[in-house]
Protein backbone atom coordinates (compact mmCIF):
# COMPACT_ATOMS: atom_id res chain seq x y z
CA UNK A 1 0.00 0.00 0.00
CA UNK A 2 1.40 3.57 -1.04
CA UNK A 3 2.32 5.38 2.32
CA UNK A 4 -0.19 9.25 3.01
CA UNK A 5 1.78 11.31 5.20
CA UNK A 6 -0.74 14.71 4.82
CA UNK A 7 -4.61 14.16 4.76
CA UNK A 8 -6.82 17.19 3.78
CA UNK A 9 -8.92 18.17 6.46
CA UNK A 10 -12.92 16.89 6.79
CA UNK A 11 -15.33 19.60 5.78
CA UNK A 12 -19.27 19.73 5.50
CA UNK A 13 -19.08 18.50 2.20
CA UNK A 14 -17.42 14.96 3.12
CA UNK A 15 -14.97 13.45 4.74
CA UNK A 16 -11.17 13.84 5.22
CA UNK A 17 -9.52 12.73 2.34
CA UNK A 18 -5.58 11.27 2.19
CA UNK A 19 -3.11 12.97 -0.81
CA UNK A 20 0.20 11.13 -2.04
CA UNK A 21 3.07 13.97 -2.15
CA UNK A 22 4.31 12.36 -5.58
CA UNK A 23 0.49 13.01 -7.31
CA UNK A 24 1.48 16.76 -6.50
CA UNK A 25 4.71 17.22 -8.63
CA UNK A 26 2.49 15.36 -11.64
CA UNK A 27 0.24 18.32 -11.50
CA UNK A 28 -0.73 19.83 -15.23
CA UNK A 29 0.14 23.85 -15.14
CA UNK A 30 -2.32 26.77 -15.28
CA UNK A 31 -3.58 27.30 -18.86
CA UNK A 32 -2.13 30.76 -19.92
CA UNK A 33 -5.72 32.32 -20.29
CA UNK A 34 -6.38 31.56 -16.33
CA UNK A 35 -2.91 32.71 -15.55
CA UNK A 36 -3.48 35.65 -18.06
CA UNK A 37 -7.06 36.51 -16.87
CA UNK A 38 -5.71 36.04 -13.09
CA UNK A 39 -7.70 33.03 -11.94
CA UNK A 40 -6.16 31.26 -8.77
CA UNK A 41 -3.16 31.85 -6.41
CA UNK A 42 -0.73 30.23 -8.62
CA UNK A 43 1.19 33.01 -11.45
CA UNK A 44 1.61 31.91 -14.91
CA UNK A 45 3.40 29.18 -16.79
CA UNK A 46 5.37 32.48 -18.95
CA UNK A 47 6.32 34.19 -15.44
CA UNK A 48 7.23 31.48 -13.35
CA UNK A 49 9.97 30.73 -16.41
CA UNK A 50 11.39 34.18 -16.48
CA UNK A 51 11.98 33.80 -12.93
CA UNK A 52 13.54 30.58 -12.74
CA UNK A 53 16.28 32.01 -15.53
CA UNK A 54 16.63 35.17 -13.85
CA UNK A 55 15.13 37.74 -16.94
CA UNK A 56 13.70 41.10 -16.30
CA UNK A 57 10.50 41.88 -16.49
CA UNK A 58 8.65 42.96 -19.80
CA UNK A 59 8.27 47.10 -19.99
CA UNK A 60 4.30 47.75 -19.24
CA UNK A 61 2.59 49.32 -21.92
CA UNK A 62 2.35 52.46 -19.94
CA UNK A 63 5.71 53.48 -20.01
CA UNK A 64 6.93 53.01 -16.59
CA UNK A 65 10.58 53.40 -15.46
CA UNK A 66 11.53 50.23 -18.30
CA UNK A 67 13.02 51.46 -21.39
CA UNK A 68 12.06 50.46 -24.39
CA UNK A 69 14.22 48.64 -27.18
CA UNK A 70 15.03 49.90 -30.37
CA UNK A 71 14.16 47.64 -33.40
CA UNK A 72 16.75 46.71 -35.59
CA UNK A 73 15.77 48.55 -38.51
CA UNK A 74 15.66 52.01 -36.43
CA UNK A 75 19.45 52.18 -36.63
CA UNK A 76 21.47 54.41 -38.61
CA UNK A 77 23.72 51.46 -40.43
CA UNK A 78 20.70 49.08 -40.71
CA UNK A 79 19.79 50.21 -44.46
CA UNK A 80 23.12 49.51 -45.48
CA UNK A 81 26.53 51.55 -45.05
CA UNK A 82 25.54 53.01 -42.23
CA UNK A 83 24.68 56.42 -44.08
CA UNK A 84 22.50 58.95 -42.60
CA UNK A 85 19.29 59.16 -44.42
CA UNK A 86 16.05 60.72 -43.45
CA UNK A 87 13.69 58.40 -42.78
CA UNK A 88 10.70 57.94 -45.05
CA UNK A 89 7.00 58.77 -43.91
CA UNK A 90 5.32 55.76 -42.22
CA UNK A 91 2.21 57.10 -40.25
CA UNK A 92 -0.68 58.71 -41.69
CA UNK A 93 0.71 62.23 -40.06
CA UNK A 94 4.05 61.78 -41.12
CA UNK A 95 2.48 61.97 -44.84
CA UNK A 96 0.34 64.35 -44.29
CA UNK A 97 3.56 66.61 -42.78
CA UNK A 98 5.70 65.67 -45.19
CA UNK A 99 3.11 66.68 -48.12
CA UNK A 100 2.54 70.34 -46.27
CA UNK A 101 6.18 70.48 -47.09
CA UNK A 102 6.31 69.69 -50.79
CA UNK A 103 3.65 72.32 -51.53
CA UNK A 104 4.94 75.19 -49.69
CA UNK A 105 4.87 78.05 -51.58
CA UNK A 106 8.75 78.92 -51.31
CA UNK A 107 9.23 75.22 -52.57
CA UNK A 108 6.80 75.27 -55.24
CA UNK A 109 7.34 78.36 -56.43
CA UNK A 110 11.38 79.36 -57.44
CA UNK A 111 9.60 83.21 -58.11
CA UNK A 112 7.33 83.29 -55.14
CA UNK A 113 8.89 86.79 -54.14
CA UNK A 114 8.23 88.31 -57.30
CA UNK A 115 4.47 86.98 -57.23
CA UNK A 116 4.40 89.14 -54.01
CA UNK A 117 6.23 91.56 -55.10
CA UNK A 118 4.34 92.58 -58.23
CA UNK A 119 0.94 91.62 -56.17
CA UNK A 120 1.83 94.16 -54.04
CA UNK A 121 2.27 96.77 -57.18
CA UNK A 122 -0.91 95.47 -58.35
CA UNK A 123 -3.06 96.21 -55.51
CA UNK A 124 -1.66 99.80 -55.71
CA UNK A 125 -2.78 100.27 -58.89
CA UNK A 126 -5.86 99.21 -58.86
CA UNK A 127 -6.18 102.08 -56.59
CA UNK A 128 -9.12 104.64 -57.81
CA UNK A 129 -7.54 108.06 -56.48
CA UNK A 130 -4.35 107.36 -58.44
CA UNK A 131 -3.13 109.37 -60.90
CA UNK A 132 -2.18 108.52 -64.69
CA UNK A 133 1.50 109.39 -64.37
CA UNK A 134 1.32 107.59 -60.60
CA UNK A 135 -0.29 104.27 -62.31
CA UNK A 136 2.30 104.38 -65.22
CA UNK A 137 4.97 104.21 -63.30
CA UNK A 138 4.06 101.69 -61.20
CA UNK A 139 3.21 99.08 -64.04
CA UNK A 140 6.68 100.33 -65.49
CA UNK A 141 8.30 98.55 -62.67
CA UNK A 142 6.29 95.69 -62.64
CA UNK A 143 6.98 94.65 -66.35
CA UNK A 144 10.90 95.29 -65.31
CA UNK A 145 10.49 93.15 -62.35
CA UNK A 146 8.86 90.61 -65.08
CA UNK A 147 11.23 91.01 -67.69
CA UNK A 148 12.30 87.51 -68.95
CA UNK A 149 9.61 85.76 -66.81
CA UNK A 150 6.57 86.18 -68.90
CA UNK A 151 6.05 82.67 -69.26
CA UNK A 152 6.76 81.78 -65.52
CA UNK A 153 4.56 84.80 -64.77
CA UNK A 154 1.69 83.50 -67.15
CA UNK A 155 1.71 79.83 -65.37
CA UNK A 156 0.90 81.21 -61.57
CA UNK A 157 -3.30 82.27 -61.60
CA UNK A 158 -2.34 85.08 -59.20
CA UNK A 159 0.43 86.13 -61.38
CA UNK A 160 -1.57 85.89 -64.90
CA UNK A 161 -3.98 88.53 -63.48
CA UNK A 162 -1.52 90.96 -62.42
CA UNK A 163 0.19 90.28 -66.58
CA UNK A 164 -3.34 91.20 -67.41
CA UNK A 165 -3.68 93.98 -65.62
CA UNK A 166 -0.52 95.45 -66.88
CA UNK A 167 -0.80 94.50 -70.18
CA UNK A 168 -4.29 96.53 -69.87
CA UNK A 169 -3.16 99.39 -69.03
CA UNK A 170 0.43 99.72 -70.17
CA UNK A 171 1.63 101.28 -73.27
CA UNK A 172 2.26 100.11 -76.88
CA UNK A 173 6.08 99.87 -76.71
CA UNK A 174 5.92 98.03 -73.05
CA UNK A 175 3.09 95.49 -74.90
CA UNK A 176 5.34 94.48 -77.43
CA UNK A 177 8.17 92.13 -75.35
CA UNK A 178 5.15 90.99 -73.62
CA UNK A 179 3.47 89.92 -77.29
CA UNK A 180 6.80 88.33 -78.50
CA UNK A 181 7.43 86.64 -75.55
CA UNK A 182 4.18 84.59 -75.19
CA UNK A 183 2.85 84.54 -78.93
CA UNK A 184 4.83 81.14 -79.70
CA UNK A 185 2.61 80.06 -77.03
CA UNK A 186 -0.91 81.57 -77.12
CA UNK A 187 -2.32 78.71 -78.54
CA UNK A 188 -1.75 76.18 -75.24
CA UNK A 189 -2.47 79.53 -72.85
CA UNK A 190 -5.79 79.74 -74.69
CA UNK A 191 -6.74 76.40 -73.42
CA UNK A 192 -6.10 77.07 -69.75
CA UNK A 193 -9.03 78.94 -67.55
CA UNK A 194 -5.90 80.93 -65.42
CA UNK A 195 -4.59 82.47 -68.64
CA UNK A 196 -7.81 82.79 -71.27
CA UNK A 197 -8.34 86.32 -70.12
CA UNK A 198 -4.54 87.17 -70.50
CA UNK A 199 -4.78 85.84 -74.07
CA UNK A 200 -8.08 88.11 -74.54
CA UNK A 201 -6.40 91.18 -73.57
CA UNK A 202 -2.91 90.72 -75.85
CA UNK A 203 -5.39 90.38 -78.38
CA UNK A 204 -7.32 93.47 -77.68
CA UNK A 205 -4.20 95.44 -77.18
CA UNK A 206 -2.25 93.99 -80.16
CA UNK A 207 -1.15 96.25 -83.30
CA UNK A 208 -2.38 95.31 -86.49
CA UNK A 209 1.12 93.36 -87.52
CA UNK A 210 0.79 91.16 -84.17
CA UNK A 211 -3.29 90.49 -84.73
CA UNK A 212 -2.16 89.34 -88.18
CA UNK A 213 0.70 86.80 -86.88
CA UNK A 214 -2.08 85.43 -84.21
CA UNK A 215 -4.83 84.80 -87.00
CA UNK A 216 -2.36 83.39 -88.84
CA UNK A 217 -0.80 81.04 -86.17
CA UNK A 218 -4.92 80.40 -85.63
CA UNK A 219 -4.67 78.53 -89.02
CA UNK A 220 -5.46 74.42 -88.57
CA UNK A 221 -6.66 74.54 -84.83
CA UNK A 222 -10.00 77.04 -85.38
CA UNK A 223 -12.07 73.63 -84.72
CA UNK A 224 -10.17 72.34 -81.65
CA UNK A 225 -10.23 75.66 -79.57
CA UNK A 226 -13.89 76.04 -80.16
CA UNK A 227 -14.56 72.41 -78.36
CA UNK A 228 -12.61 73.70 -75.82
CA UNK A 229 -15.17 76.61 -72.99
CA UNK A 230 -12.33 79.23 -72.79
CA UNK A 231 -10.30 78.24 -76.06
CA UNK A 232 -13.81 78.83 -77.76
CA UNK A 233 -14.08 82.53 -76.15
CA UNK A 234 -10.49 83.35 -77.68
CA UNK A 235 -11.53 82.25 -81.06
CA UNK A 236 -14.50 84.60 -80.59
CA UNK A 237 -12.71 87.51 -79.45
CA UNK A 238 -10.67 87.19 -82.11
CA UNK A 239 -13.30 86.85 -84.85
CA UNK A 240 -15.15 90.45 -83.50
CA UNK A 241 -11.69 92.11 -83.82
CA UNK A 242 -10.70 90.88 -87.25
CA UNK A 243 -11.12 92.13 -90.71
CA UNK A 244 -13.42 90.82 -93.47
CA UNK A 245 -10.13 88.59 -95.22
CA UNK A 246 -9.63 87.27 -91.29
CA UNK A 247 -13.13 86.67 -90.48
CA UNK A 248 -13.75 84.50 -93.91
CA UNK A 249 -10.06 82.53 -93.46
CA UNK A 250 -11.48 81.41 -89.89
CA UNK A 251 -14.69 80.55 -90.84
CA UNK A 252 -14.01 78.62 -94.05
CA UNK A 253 -11.90 76.48 -91.99
CA UNK A 254 -14.68 74.92 -90.70
CA UNK A 255 -16.92 74.68 -93.52
CA UNK A 256 -14.49 72.12 -95.33
CA UNK A 257 -10.99 70.94 -95.10
CA UNK A 258 -10.60 71.70 -98.90
CA UNK A 259 -11.16 74.99 -98.18
CA UNK A 260 -8.04 75.37 -95.45
CA UNK A 261 -5.97 74.88 -98.50
CA UNK A 262 -7.24 77.46 -100.52
CA UNK A 263 -6.01 81.20 -99.30
CA UNK A 264 -7.88 82.62 -102.45
CA UNK A 265 -11.06 82.32 -100.69
CA UNK A 266 -10.02 84.55 -98.01
CA UNK A 267 -8.89 87.35 -100.20
CA UNK A 268 -12.63 87.16 -102.16
CA UNK A 269 -14.56 90.32 -101.51
CA UNK A 270 -18.35 89.28 -101.09
CA UNK A 271 -21.01 90.81 -99.09
CA UNK A 272 -21.22 87.83 -96.37
CA UNK A 273 -19.80 84.27 -96.25
CA UNK A 274 -22.41 81.62 -98.00
CA UNK A 275 -21.68 78.20 -98.25
CA UNK A 276 -24.39 77.87 -100.84
CA UNK A 277 -22.45 80.04 -102.95
CA UNK A 278 -19.19 78.65 -102.42
CA UNK A 279 -20.17 74.90 -102.78
CA UNK A 280 -21.61 75.82 -106.38
CA UNK A 281 -18.46 78.35 -107.29
CA UNK A 282 -15.61 75.62 -106.63
CA UNK A 283 -17.70 72.29 -107.28
CA UNK A 284 -17.39 70.86 -103.84
CA UNK A 285 -19.28 68.18 -102.70
CA UNK A 286 -22.42 68.76 -100.16
CA UNK A 287 -21.95 65.43 -98.37
CA UNK A 288 -18.34 65.95 -97.62
CA UNK A 289 -18.90 69.97 -96.74
CA UNK A 290 -22.03 68.80 -94.84
CA UNK A 291 -20.28 65.75 -92.81
CA UNK A 292 -16.97 68.14 -92.03
CA UNK A 293 -19.42 70.82 -90.69
CA UNK A 294 -21.28 67.67 -88.46
CA UNK A 295 -18.70 66.89 -86.66
CA UNK A 296 -17.31 70.16 -85.96
CA UNK A 297 -21.39 71.37 -84.70
CA UNK A 298 -21.84 68.18 -82.93
CA UNK A 299 -19.08 68.33 -79.75
CA UNK A 300 -20.08 72.49 -79.27
CA UNK A 301 -23.68 70.96 -78.88
CA UNK A 302 -23.14 68.36 -76.67
CA UNK A 303 -20.66 71.07 -74.73
CA UNK A 304 -23.18 73.56 -74.27
CA UNK A 305 -20.86 76.35 -76.18
CA UNK A 306 -23.30 78.17 -78.26
CA UNK A 307 -23.09 81.65 -77.11
CA UNK A 308 -20.71 82.98 -79.32
CA UNK A 309 -21.37 84.95 -82.66
CA UNK A 310 -18.72 82.40 -84.47
CA UNK A 311 -20.69 79.46 -83.43
CA UNK A 312 -24.18 81.30 -83.99
CA UNK A 313 -22.70 81.71 -87.63
CA UNK A 314 -21.90 78.57 -88.85
CA UNK A 315 -24.81 76.81 -87.82
CA UNK A 316 -26.81 79.05 -89.38
CA UNK A 317 -24.70 78.61 -92.54
CA UNK A 318 -25.20 74.61 -91.34
CA UNK A 319 -28.78 74.59 -91.19
CA UNK A 320 -28.90 75.79 -95.14
CA UNK A 321 -27.31 72.96 -96.65
CA UNK A 322 -28.42 70.32 -94.21
CA UNK A 323 -30.89 68.21 -94.85
CA UNK A 324 -34.86 68.29 -92.87
CA UNK A 325 -33.51 65.27 -90.35
CA UNK A 326 -30.41 67.10 -89.27
CA UNK A 327 -31.85 70.40 -88.94
CA UNK A 328 -34.50 69.39 -86.92
CA UNK A 329 -31.81 67.55 -84.95
CA UNK A 330 -29.78 70.64 -84.36
CA UNK A 331 -32.72 72.64 -83.58
CA UNK A 332 -33.80 70.28 -80.65
CA UNK A 333 -30.20 70.23 -79.21
CA UNK A 334 -29.88 73.68 -79.06
CA UNK A 335 -32.93 74.59 -77.89
CA UNK A 336 -32.31 73.19 -74.08
CA UNK A 337 -28.97 75.71 -74.26
CA UNK A 338 -30.45 78.85 -75.34
CA UNK A 339 -32.90 77.82 -71.97
CA UNK A 340 -30.54 77.63 -69.34
CA UNK A 341 -27.42 80.42 -68.06
CA UNK A 342 -24.27 81.35 -69.20
CA UNK A 343 -21.15 78.73 -68.47
CA UNK A 344 -18.30 81.37 -69.37
CA UNK A 345 -15.60 81.42 -67.20
CA UNK A 346 -13.98 85.08 -66.61
CA UNK A 347 -11.26 86.47 -64.40
CA UNK A 348 -12.94 87.33 -61.15
CA UNK A 349 -13.34 83.26 -60.62
CA UNK A 350 -9.71 83.24 -59.83
CA UNK A 351 -9.95 85.90 -56.94
CA UNK A 352 -12.18 83.45 -55.52
CA UNK A 353 -9.96 80.30 -55.68
CA UNK A 354 -6.92 82.79 -54.05
CA UNK A 355 -8.23 85.56 -52.11
CA UNK A 356 -5.22 86.03 -50.07
CA UNK A 357 -3.23 87.19 -53.10
CA UNK A 358 -5.52 89.08 -54.63
CA UNK A 359 -5.78 92.86 -54.81
CA UNK A 360 -8.66 94.32 -53.45
CA UNK A 361 -11.24 95.96 -55.61
CA UNK A 362 -12.90 99.24 -55.09
CA UNK A 363 -16.60 99.81 -54.99
CA UNK A 364 -17.10 100.53 -58.77
CA UNK A 365 -15.02 97.86 -59.51
CA UNK A 366 -17.27 95.64 -57.28
CA UNK A 367 -20.05 96.99 -59.04
CA UNK A 368 -18.98 96.33 -62.82
CA UNK A 369 -18.26 92.61 -61.37
CA UNK A 370 -21.51 92.19 -59.64
CA UNK A 371 -23.03 93.67 -63.12
CA UNK A 372 -21.00 91.08 -64.95
CA UNK A 373 -21.87 88.32 -62.83
CA UNK A 374 -25.49 89.40 -63.14
CA UNK A 375 -25.33 88.87 -67.14
CA UNK A 376 -23.63 85.50 -66.85
CA UNK A 377 -26.90 84.12 -65.16
CA UNK A 378 -29.41 85.48 -67.51
CA UNK A 379 -30.59 83.13 -70.45
CA UNK A 380 -28.16 82.66 -72.71
CA UNK A 381 -31.46 83.47 -75.15
CA UNK A 382 -31.38 86.86 -74.16
CA UNK A 383 -27.60 87.12 -74.54
CA UNK A 384 -27.33 85.89 -78.01
CA UNK A 385 -29.94 88.59 -79.17
CA UNK A 386 -27.34 91.25 -79.46
CA UNK A 387 -26.31 89.84 -82.91
CA UNK A 388 -28.27 89.42 -85.91
CA UNK A 389 -26.45 85.55 -85.93
CA UNK A 390 -28.43 85.10 -82.69
CA UNK A 391 -31.64 86.66 -83.84
CA UNK A 392 -31.70 84.11 -86.69
CA UNK A 393 -31.36 81.05 -84.30
CA UNK A 394 -33.37 82.35 -81.99
CA UNK A 395 -36.37 82.74 -84.63
CA UNK A 396 -35.78 78.99 -86.52
CA UNK A 397 -35.81 77.82 -82.58
CA UNK A 398 -39.05 79.13 -82.32
CA UNK A 399 -40.76 78.82 -85.75
CA UNK A 400 -38.94 75.35 -86.38
CA UNK A 401 -39.23 73.81 -82.99
CA UNK A 402 -41.89 71.36 -81.66
CA UNK A 403 -45.07 72.85 -79.95
CA UNK A 404 -43.76 71.69 -76.19
CA UNK A 405 -40.03 73.55 -77.11
CA UNK A 406 -42.12 76.86 -77.79
CA UNK A 407 -43.93 76.55 -74.63
CA UNK A 408 -40.61 75.53 -73.11
CA UNK A 409 -39.28 79.14 -74.14
CA UNK A 410 -42.05 81.11 -73.62
CA UNK A 411 -41.88 80.02 -69.94
CA UNK A 412 -38.60 80.58 -69.42
CA UNK A 413 -38.81 84.32 -70.73
CA UNK A 414 -41.34 85.14 -68.07
CA UNK A 415 -40.22 88.34 -66.45
CA UNK A 416 -37.71 89.21 -69.32
CA UNK A 417 -40.22 90.81 -72.07
CA UNK A 418 -39.86 94.31 -71.32
CA UNK A 419 -35.82 93.50 -71.34
CA UNK A 420 -36.08 91.85 -74.94
CA UNK A 421 -38.69 94.36 -76.20
CA UNK A 422 -36.07 97.39 -75.18
CA UNK A 423 -33.61 95.38 -77.90
CA UNK A 424 -32.73 95.89 -81.03
CA UNK A 425 -32.78 92.17 -82.04
CA UNK A 426 -34.87 91.35 -79.11
CA UNK A 427 -38.24 93.55 -80.11
CA UNK A 428 -38.35 91.41 -83.03
CA UNK A 429 -38.47 87.60 -81.23
CA UNK A 430 -40.85 89.22 -79.27
CA UNK A 431 -42.96 90.11 -82.36
CA UNK A 432 -42.87 86.96 -83.81
CA UNK A 433 -43.64 84.71 -80.73
CA UNK A 434 -46.42 87.09 -80.25
CA UNK A 435 -47.20 86.35 -84.22
CA UNK A 436 -47.27 82.54 -83.80
CA UNK A 437 -50.77 81.87 -81.91
CA UNK A 438 -50.33 78.01 -81.26
CA UNK A 439 -51.07 78.98 -77.58
CA UNK A 440 -52.41 82.09 -77.25
CA UNK A 441 -53.36 81.87 -73.17
CA UNK A 442 -50.02 81.19 -72.62
CA UNK A 443 -48.53 84.58 -74.87
CA UNK A 444 -51.37 86.59 -73.08
CA UNK A 445 -50.17 85.23 -69.52
CA UNK A 446 -46.43 85.62 -70.16
CA UNK A 447 -46.06 88.22 -72.63
CA UNK A 448 -49.38 90.83 -73.00
CA UNK A 449 -49.64 90.97 -69.15
CA UNK A 450 -46.14 92.18 -69.29
CA UNK A 451 -45.96 94.49 -71.98
CA UNK A 452 -48.85 95.82 -70.25
CA UNK A 453 -47.10 96.34 -66.84
CA UNK A 454 -44.51 98.89 -68.77
CA UNK A 455 -47.01 100.29 -71.13
CA UNK A 456 -46.02 103.71 -70.91
CA UNK A 457 -42.23 102.77 -70.95
CA UNK A 458 -42.18 101.08 -73.88
CA UNK A 459 -44.33 103.46 -75.98
CA UNK A 460 -41.70 106.20 -76.06
CA UNK A 461 -38.77 104.00 -76.54
CA UNK A 462 -38.55 103.27 -80.42
CA UNK A 463 -37.75 99.71 -80.16
CA UNK A 464 -40.48 98.65 -77.32
CA UNK A 465 -43.20 100.21 -79.55
CA UNK A 466 -42.70 97.89 -82.12
CA UNK A 467 -44.31 94.57 -80.49
CA UNK A 468 -47.47 96.85 -79.55
CA UNK A 469 -47.64 98.43 -83.12
CA UNK A 470 -47.42 94.62 -84.07
CA UNK A 471 -50.96 93.59 -82.00
CA UNK A 472 -53.03 96.68 -84.09
CA UNK A 473 -51.23 96.49 -87.79
CA UNK A 474 -48.79 93.36 -88.32
CA UNK A 475 -45.84 93.36 -90.17
CA UNK A 476 -46.37 96.90 -91.73
CA UNK A 477 -43.41 98.08 -93.78
CA UNK A 478 -44.29 101.98 -91.88
CA UNK A 479 -43.20 100.67 -88.71
CA UNK A 480 -40.76 97.90 -89.83
CA UNK A 481 -37.40 98.48 -92.15
CA UNK A 482 -36.98 96.26 -95.05
CA UNK A 483 -34.50 94.61 -93.25
CA UNK A 484 -36.13 93.64 -90.21
CA UNK A 485 -39.19 92.38 -91.97
CA UNK A 486 -36.84 90.46 -93.91
CA UNK A 487 -35.57 88.78 -90.47
CA UNK A 488 -38.80 88.25 -89.34
CA UNK A 489 -39.36 86.33 -92.84
CA UNK A 490 -36.60 84.34 -92.10
CA UNK A 491 -37.00 80.38 -92.19
CA UNK A 492 -34.36 77.49 -92.34
CA UNK A 493 -34.69 75.86 -96.02
CA UNK A 494 -35.33 72.17 -95.20
CA UNK A 495 -37.69 72.13 -92.03
CA UNK A 496 -41.39 72.62 -92.93
CA UNK A 497 -43.45 73.48 -90.26
CA UNK A 498 -46.71 71.43 -90.42
CA UNK A 499 -49.25 74.34 -89.51
CA UNK A 500 -47.42 74.69 -85.98
CA UNK A 501 -47.51 78.45 -86.21
CA UNK A 502 -49.55 81.20 -88.46
CA UNK A 503 -48.38 84.35 -88.87
CA UNK A 504 -51.24 86.79 -88.11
Amino acid sequence: QPRYERTRPASSSGPAVRVNPTLVFLRSPTPPHVAMAGDGDHPGANKREREAVGRPEAPSKGGGDAVKRKKPYDAPGARGGGSKEKPQPVTAMEKRVAAEEIFLPESRKPDYKLVKEITVLCQKVRCCNLSGKERSKLLTEALRKMDGKYLEIAGSPVAASVLKLCVQWCSQSEMDPVFVALQPHLLDLSRNKDTGFLVNYIIKGASKEQFALFISSLHGHVASLLHHTIGASVVDRAFHQATRPQKRSLLLELCSTELQLSKDLAQEKQCRLSVLNIISKHGLQKSSVLQHMTTIIQPVLEKGIVEYSIVHMVISEYLTIADKTSALDVIRQLIPHLIQGSSVLDEDVIGQLIPHLTPTKSKAQKKRSKAKKKRSSELLLIRIMQTKEGLKLGLACLKHGLEKDRKRIIKSLKGHIRKLALNDYGCLFVICRLSIVDNTELITEVVVDELTKHLKELIFDKNGRRPLLQLFHPLCSRYLTPRELFYLNYNVPSPVSKAGYSFC
